[in-house]
């Protein structure tokens, strides 16, 4: 039987086309829902590409930082279906539910919340994670609408993952606690699986 979707996000900030493929395979073999190339990582598109065609059509690769309409095209392009991005801009997301890609922008406030879910967002990113907290999340969860996914990233990892679990978060973005550049693909694996187990037995 295929265990539980996790919802964790592998944030891949500062990887190379030449290492990406075999990192990504090792956090989504790990239990990872998906994997993220920040775009101001190295060459980044050609990152998304090389995991796009390794990990295969089902798989859930992403692009990060995504600032503008421009950016998702090009994340699209790419190979890319699902775009993160560190603000709630009305235009990337309606961009991105346009060309039907998963919408991850991020939030800081509830107001902000809203306005991303007003514009089709697929989930929001509760970012910078440790500034709203816990007990913020809980109280945004309170007042938006019913079946809001919520993914808290910034500041996420291995001895906070099981605080957000218990919370109700839908999921998580995991970054320089997971992978720093130079990392080895086992390495990082490793660390991997650690933060699946917390997440499934928090």
């Amino acid at each position: 039987m295929t265990p539980p979707a996790t919802g964790l996000v592998a944030i891949l900030r500062g990887v190379t086309p030449a290492e990406a493929v075999e990192v990504a395979v090792a956090v989504l073999g790990a239990g990872f829902d998906a994997v993220e190339v920040p775009l101001n990582s190295p060459d980044p598109l050609e990152s998304v590409r090389r995991v796009r065609a390794a990990a295969g059509p089902g798989a859930r690769v992403g692009a990060g930082t995504v600032l503008t309409p421009d950016d998702v095209r090009r994340a699209a392009d790419a190979g890319a279906s699902l775009v993160v991005s560190p603000n709630s801009r009305p235009d990337v997301v309606a961009e991105t539910v346009r060309l039907g890609l998963e919408s991850y922008p991020g939030a800081a406030t509830p107001t902000e919340a809203f306005a991303a879910l007003d514009a089709g967002a697929t989930a929001v990113k509760v970012f910078p994670a440790a500034a709203v907290g816990v007990a913020g999340m809980r109280a945004w969860a309170s007042v938006l609408p019913a079946g809001t996914r919520l993914v808290p990233v910034g500041g996420v990892d291995l001895t906070t993952l099981a605080a957000w679990a218990r919370a109700g978060a839908d999921g998580a973005g995991v970054g320089t606690s997971l992978y720093r550049p130079g990392d080895t693909a086992a390495e990082v694996g490793a660390r991997a699986a650690a933060l699946v187990h917390t997440w499934r037995n928090p």
